[in-house]
C-alpha cells in the first residue's frame, strides 16, 4: 500500500473504534454480533493494519449495529 492508502485505513480504524467504545461495545462484541468477523479482523482494521472487502464493511457494521454509510462518514483529510 501507498502512504495515502495506509493514512486513510488508519483513520478508518480510528472512527470505526471510536464508533465502538461510544457504543460500549468490546471487540468481542462486534464479533458475537456479526457472524463473520474475528477478533484479529476487527483489532486489524481499528489499527489501520487491513485494507478489507466491501463484504467485511458490511459484517463490521452489522457487528457495531450501525449503518455502512455511518462508519464511512469519517475525515479523510
Amino acid at each position: 500500500m501507498d502512504a495515502l492508502q495506509d493514512e486513510i485505513l488508519k483513520k478508518f480504524g480510528e472512527h470505526v473504534k471510536k464508533i465502538r467504545l461510544d457504543s460500549g461495545l468490546t471487540q468481542d462484541d462486534v464479533v458475537l454480533n456479526s457472524s463473520k468477523l474475528t477478533k484479529g479482523t476487527v483489532s486489524d482494521i481499528e489499527n489501520g493494519k487491513r485494507n478489507f472487502a466491501y463484504t467485511t464493511l458490511i459484517d463490521l457494521a452489522t457487528g457495531l449495529k450501525k449503518s455502512p454509510k455511518e462508519l464511512l462518514d469519517f475525515d479523510k483529510d
